[in-house]
């Protein structure tokens, strides 16, 4: 890359095991991208609290320098949403991988059955299960504690209240195809509810892509990154 691009700040997923991303880390500053990873509270860091999205969007609010740039994987894009609703302008652009907040009636279902279907019949092999969660990216809701299974439910009502719309932030949306927890028809709506936004969709990619091919991923954000900071001169 011939010019240098600002750093770009990551809020993870529903994931209690965030460390993958510090390769997708590594990865991105061998691109010339320096980048940091925000733990969520919660999920990177213990607490007995039950979190709110309005939490959430206060908590990015304090993280994140005004004007940067940010990445948001599944509910880490969800607060990015919830953060820019409310303050537009806060941000110099986000990337929103495969992110939540579109609301569906089916959602929690939809969520809960990707969390844990693949753990359904192999309970009995813990390498198998392991193997499921690297391929898969699910994160086992069963095991979560009480206040995160209430966190939880809190983040997939909030997209009942949410208005995508007022987030007239500059966006580049990456959506997997075969993604299943997210699935594509929501990154459609979601790039039709932004008003500006751009979409690319990856084939044969699915939800927790951090989890398979870090340079891979690594590469498309930079991509992205580099045509975000592009149209917001």
């Amino acid at each position: 890359m011939t010019k240098k691009l600002p750093k770009l700040y990551i809020i993870h997923g529903w994931t209690y095991k965030p460390e993958p991303w510090h390769e997708v880390i590594a990865d991105l500053k061998k691109l010339g991208v320096e980048a940091e990873l925000l733990r969520v509270p919660g999920l990177g860091t213990k607490s007995d609290e039950v979190y709110t999205i309005e939490d959430y969007a206060k908590w990015a609010r304090k993280n994140l320098p005004k004007g940067s740039f940010a990445l948001g994987h599944s509910n880490g894009g969800r607060i990015l949403l919830n953060l820019l609703e409310k303050e537009p302008d806060y941000l110099g652009g986000i990337i929103l991988l495969d992110s939540a907040g579109v609301w569906e009636k089916e959602n929690r279902r939809l969520v809960l059955k990707a969390l844990s279907k693949a753990f359904a019949p192999l309970k009995k092999s813990k390498f198998i299960r392991k193997a499921v969660h690297r391929v898969i990216g699910a994160n086992d809701y069963e095991n979560a504690p009480e206040n995160m299974k209430k966190t939880l439910d809190n983040m997939i009502n909030s997209d009942k209240v949410l208005d995508i719309t007022k987030v007239t932030t500059p966006a580049q949306i990456i959506w997997g195809e075969d993604d299943q927890t997210t699935p594509l028809r929501q990154g459609k709506k979601m790039h039709e509810l932004l008003p500006d936004s751009e979409l690319t969709t990856k084939p044969g990619w699915r939800h927790s892509r951090y989890l398979v091919s870090t340079s891979e991923l690594a590469e498309e954000i930079a991509k992205q990154l580099t045509r975000l900071v592009g149209r917001t001169k």
